[in-house]
């Protein structure tokens, strides 16, 4: 790799980073080619991304960004995963984690704090954007159909009550 290559990978670094809202640092020694196609797949499927690093130019990309606490986690074979959704790209490596011990996650940045492992696993526990957006458009739309419903009931009632009179006259007729 020569020098421009090398700058132009620090350049995409950091424009992946600015659009990020969370940074997870992993290990994947061990992992086949297979293995890391279907954790790149997993991560895409929730909205992230998932790259080898070269620890040096990832160390040079970090600075002076809000995941800048992290450098101190790229040693030895790293991989990262980022996503504008805090939770996704979390939320992705820890549950690939859990069937496949291979894949260590080692930490995490998110708005500029410093999250361990265990602060990643939590993070993956809680619902993502999507997840939260369509809780509160349920919880919106709720009251609104109760609404609706509350005043058609009347006016079904009443029908119903001029129904059986109508019946009734036509029967006593």
């Amino acid at each position: 790799m020569n020098r421009e290559e090398k700058s132009a990978l620090v350049d995409s670094l950091q424009a992946e980073f600015a659009e990020s809202a969370v940074c997870v640092v992993t290990h994947y020694q061990g992992l086949t080619v297979a293995q890391m196609e279907a954790l790149r797949g997993k991560v895409r499927e929730g909205g992230a991304r998932f790259r080898v690093t070269k620890n040096r130019l990832t160390r040079l990309a970090l600075k002076e960004t809000p995941f800048e606490g992290l450098t101190d986690l790229f040693t030895g074979p790293t991989a990262i995963a980022t996503s504008s959704d805090p939770v996704a790209a979390a939320k992705a490596c820890v549950d690939f984690a859990k069937t496949n011990d291979k894949l260590v996650v080692l930490g995490a940045a998110m708005h500029g704090k410093v999250l361990d492992a265990e602060g990643v696993s939590a993070l993956a526990k809680m619902p993502s954007l999507d997840e939260l957006r369509a809780k509160l458009v349920g919880l919106i739309s709720t009251p609104a159909q109760r609404v609706a419903s509350v005043t058609q009931a009347p006016a079904g009632q009443l029908a119903r009550v001029l129904r059986a009179y109508a019946d009734s006259q036509s029967e006593a007729a």
